[in-house]
C-alpha cells in the first residue's frame, strides 16, 4: 500500500505536535507507511498545494472551521474525536483517519 499522508491542523500547531508523534508510533506499530504531520489551521490552503495530503484532521479547537475546509478540499476533512485529543490517543486517532479512506 502508497504511503498516507495525514495532516492535522489546530489553532497554532503546538499541542498538536505530540499528537503527531504518538499517532506515528502507532503507525510503526501497526506497519502502516504514513506521513503525519501538524500545521497551524491557517496553512491548510498553502499545504494542500505542496504535500497534497489523503485526509485532513482538525484538532477540536478549529472544529468551526469543519464546514468551511470541506467546501475548499476534495480530500476527507473531520474534527478529532474531543476525547481521544485530550487523551493523546495516537492509536484512535490514526484508525479514525484510515478509516476515512476506505
Amino acid at each position: 500500500m502508497a504511503e498516507t499522508t495525514i495532516m492535522l491542523a489546530c489553532a497554532a500547531g503546538m499541542s498538536t505536535s505530540l499528537l503527531v508523534s504518538k499517532m506515528q508510533k502507532a503507525a510503526e506499530a501497526k506497519g502502516v507507511d504514513a506521513k503525519i504531520f501538524a500545521i497551524p489551521a491557517s496553512d491548510i490552503d498553502n499545504k494542500m498545494a505542496s504535500e497534497h495530503p489523503d485526509v485532513l484532521l482538525l484538532g477540536p479547537q478549529v472544529r468551526y472551521m469543519e464546514a468551511q475546509v470541506k467546501g475548499r478540499v476534495s480530500i476527507p476533512v473531520a474534527v478529532i474525536n474531543m476525547q481521544d485529543y485530550g487523551m493523546m490517543n495516537g492509536d484512535k486517532v490514526l484508525t479514525s483517519a484510515l478509516d476515512m479512506l476506505d
